[in-house]
């Protein structure tokens, strides 16, 4: 009876000693759990994922505008194969801002908008005979030009043949502010291409060092 007795308190000690492990541990774990979430920003996670999909964005837009070059011959804001006009920027010399409207090509009796040209030729434009190539889904536009001024984009060519067509955005993460400061180097831009204008250039770093006004560009 006693030997029965020192059996059962020995494993109720036994028990009570892995319960007690198994609260430690738990302790510990929702220590750390909480060490991790004070770590992690939301509203810069957030931000990251927007800035994210806005870059994606941007890439779909400039693979649309290489493919309609490579099959047509020309840029989508040319009238056609016999225009020279290149470049497309604000009127500047600086980004142009991508909306409803603009840009457009440099037909002067269609008056065709390049987002249109890209799509299925009708969402926006209100002239007849306008090229379209399907390139981009309407709701793909729809969504770009629809963004509140939240994922607002930016386009540019200088002109020459052979420039690079760039399209960019203001970034609203931490991160992606950061990589767009480290690509310009300084207000100037100094390190951004050399087939971006000098005007193109200070748009996209003149709020280097300040916090804002810095964009993030593709390629």
């Amino acid at each position: 009876m006693n030997k029965l007795r020192a059996l059962t308190i020995s494993g109720l000690r036994s028990a009570g000693f892995t319960m007690i492990e198994l609260l430690i541990v738990i302790s510990i774990l929702g220590i750390l759990a909480v060490a991790v979430l004070s770590a992690i920003n939301p509203v810069e996670q957030i931000n990251r994922g927007r800035d994210t999909g806005t870059r994606s964005d941007a890439e779909q837009l400039l693979s649309a505008i290489d493919r309609f070059n490579a099959f047509q011959g020309y840029f989508p804001w040319q009238e056609d194969a016999n225009s020279t006009n290149l470049g497309i920027d604000d009127g500047s010399a600086a980004p142009l801002l991508i909306d409803a409207t603009n840009p457009k090509d440099d037909d002067v009796v269609k008056d065709c908008y390049v987002l249109d040209k890209l799509s299925d030729g009708t969402t926006f434009s209100s002239t007849a005979g306008c090229v379209s190539s399907d390139e981009l889904k309407s709701s793909f536009v729809d969504r770009i030009v629809n963004s509140d001024g939240a994922r607002d984009m930016y386009i540019y060519n200088q002109g020459t043949s052979g420039n690079s067509t760039y399209v960019c955005f203001a970034p609203q993460s931490k991160a992606f502010f950061a990589e767009a400061e480290k690509r310009c180097e300084d207000a100037a831009g100094a390190g951004l291409p050399s087939d971006l204008s000098v005007a193109a250039k200070a748009f996209l770093c003149s709020g280097y060092g300040t916090g804002v006004d810095v964009y993030s560009c593709l390629p």
